[in-house]
């Protein structure tokens, strides 16, 4: 939920159990943070050397991939030889998954490393904040009023076939940030003025209980997985489950699925619209589509460049396609583009005026104004049957005031 909970001191705890264990275990990277009792926990551990790389008079030690690939082929050719019992799948400590490389690195992100790692048939333990997942991003903004740019894709705990939990209650957090566990003392002040506030911990908690929650239900409705001999060589079964056991969700079929398509526009709204539409798609296991129409002939605004592109990364991120097509009515190309599609709902953002009608739209009629209907309204007469949601700005809700701002004393 955040730092200093002790997600990298209890993944530091798992890879010594698998060593113990028998498996080929080593510390990739580890970011102990000057915690002496983190640091305590990589004695005794094998660590690989970190790349060294120097810009401008900045030096960084970041993960030598090379060196860990390497290190992963030589476990398969020990395993080869019979000189390894583990099986020749080396296990790998790869903390602080949201971290971004310096320039120089084979890849921008350390979750990207991780990816690699994973394709060369190396184990990873990883660790993360639940702030770091990027369809939480919106979310975490009005928890905290801080724009976490460093995310992860999801995916990560979709793939994972462990996700683990390091659960603290925020007073027991405050209270080691307090004894200098977490940051220098000098910093302690700063950190219990900012982001370490009792309440905004809390939230952080709940969104990270809830996160795992969906979690496991997604799986528990999600088609069976490959089934797989298990480590030991025990009868051939599904991992997480119960060999012979039924999973939730085996007959369900792709056609009676819900499949979700994302409206988005090139202003501020078009990235946070998707996010909410991708967590609801993954609660409903839709399918998601996502929209973006331009008029003909139009060329985007710089601004509207910039927009454009972030929403292709972002759809690249949480691993769905961006369709831009052109037409002058938007209602007219999305309602196709449901239509041929097969979608069950449209999401939208809070739609609005032209600039030049804001100021008297809302004491004037449509009549008079010669304002059109709102596009969901379109949406609804074109979509007969189709669920069309709005998807609304929470920063526009007004403030809570405080017992003794709104006169209930």
């Amino acid at each position: 939920m955040a730092p200093g909970v002790g997600k990298t001191y209890r993944a530091l705890q798992d890879l010594r159990r698998a060593r113990d264990a028998g498996r080929d275990a080593v510390v990739a990277v580890v970011e102990a943070h000057g915690r002496a009792e983190t640091a305590l926990q990589v004695e005794g551990l094998e660590v690989l050397p970190r790349r060294t790389l120097e810009r401008r008079g900045i030096v960084q030690h970041e993960l030598d991939l090379p060196g860990l690939l390497a290190r992963g082929r030589d476990a398969r050719a020990r395993a080869g030889a019979g000189e390894d019992p583990g099986g020749g799948r080396l296990l790998a400590l790869i903390d602080e998954l949201a971290h971004t490389n310096a320039q120089g690195t084979e890849h921008e992100k350390r979750w990207q490393d991780v990816d690699a790692a994973l394709a060369a048939g190396i184990d990873v333990l990883s660790t993360v904040n639940v702030q770091h997942l990027e369809s939480l991003n919106d979310q975490v903004m009005e928890l905290t009023g801080v724009r976490v740019r460093e995310t992860v894709p999801d995916r990560v705990l979709v793939d994972a076939e462990d996700v683990v939990v390091i659960d603290l209650p925020p007073e027991a957090l405050l209270q080691r940030l307090r004894d200098g566990q977490i940051y220098p003392v000098e910093r302690v002040p700063a950190a219990l003025n900012n982001f370490f506030r009792v309440e905004r911990l809390t939230a952080l908690r709940e969104t990270a209980l809830l996160q795992v929650a969906e979690e496991v239900g997604a799986r528990r409705l999600s088609a069976r997985p490959p089934r797989v001999r298990d480590d030991v060589g025990g009868p051939v079964g599904t991992r997480g489950e119960h060999a012979d056991g039924p999973r939730l969700g085996d007959d369900v079929v792709d056609a009676v699925r819900e499949r979700i398509l994302v409206l988005v526009s090139a202003n501020g709204s078009g990235q946070r619209v998707l996010r909410r539409a991708w967590r609801s798609a993954r609660r409903l296991r839709a399918h998601v589509d996502v929209l973006h129409v331009q008029r003909p002939g139009r060329s985007p605004s710089a601004a509207e460049k910039d927009r454009l592109r972030g929403l292709r990364s972002l759809c690249g991120l949480l691993g769905v396609e961006l369709l831009v097509v052109e037409d002058d009515e938007v209602a007219v190309a999305a309602a196709r583009v449901a239509r041929d599609r097969g979608c069950t709902y449209v999401f939208v953002g809070v739609p609005r005026p032209p600039a030049g009608l804001r100021r008297v739209a809302a004491w004037l009629p449509p009549a008079l104004t010669g304002a059109r209907a709102p596009l969901p309204e379109l949406l609804w007469r074109r979509l007969p049957g189709v669920d069309v949601r709005v998807v609304s700005d929470r920063r526009d809700r007004p403030e809570r005031l405080a017992p003794q701002d709104r006169g209930d004393r």
